[in-house]
């Protein structure tokens, strides 16, 4: 397929690589996460579960997320983009650092100043400790989330989704979108 087919596609779903040093090298980082963490939309105001990251020939650096048009009961819908904030939490591949594995870290608003890599694992039991209850850490991408830690390291920052935030949506509703991300990210935990 070429680029033109989606030139009318959501803006959202179509991620511009151009900005990255290693684009090469950031695309086959963030395929580890195709369909383990969800994307959101904000112009359409949903979240897709289940999706294919696809890199058109004449794409002109850019990648496009496609949601799988069979699986609606994967679409969230109605999600005010209010209700998806920064977290300042970006996953790195270890072997950019010397090390196995992925890694965590934090950047601080205030003069983007970073934390020390922590193992994943280790990293997102600290995070679901702190957040719990009412307000569970649910990790989402949206567009501009591929970035590079420097020059050479592509990183993802995540995004979080806060369910106190969709009290238009039905208790019901919320539950499933809560089980739907948390699903997602303790699988990527396992296989990490």
């Amino acid at each position: 397929m070429g680029y033109a087919v989606y030139q009318d596609m959501n803006n959202d779903l179509i991620w511009d690589l151009e900005h990255l040093n290693q684009q090469q090298k950031a695309v086959e980082f963030i395929k580890r996460f195709e369909n383990k963490l969800c994307v959101f939309s904000p112009t359409v105001k949903q979240i897709y579960s289940n999706y294919t990251m696809y890199m058109p020939e004449d794409g002109k650096g850019n990648m496009v997320v496609l949601p799988d048009p069979y699986s609606f009961h994967d679409t969230f819908h109605h999600i005010d983009p209010d209700a998806v904030q920064s977290t300042g939490l970006h996953i790195l591949p270890g072997d950019q650092i010397g090390r196995q594995g992925l890694y965590i870290v934090v950047t601080q608003k205030e003069g983007n100043v970073r934390s020390l890599p922590i193992p994943f694992k280790e990293g997102l039991r600290q995070i679901l400790k702190r957040f719990s209850g009412s307000d569970p850490f649910l990790p989402i991408l949206q567009k501009g989330d591929l970035r590079e830690f420097d020059t050479s390291t592509p990183v993802l920052h995540l995004h979080r989704l806060r369910l106190s935030a969709l009290s238009h949506l039905s208790a019901l509703e919320r539950q499933g979108i809560k089980n739907v991300i948390s699903e997602k990210i303790m699988g990527l935990y396992r296989e990490s």
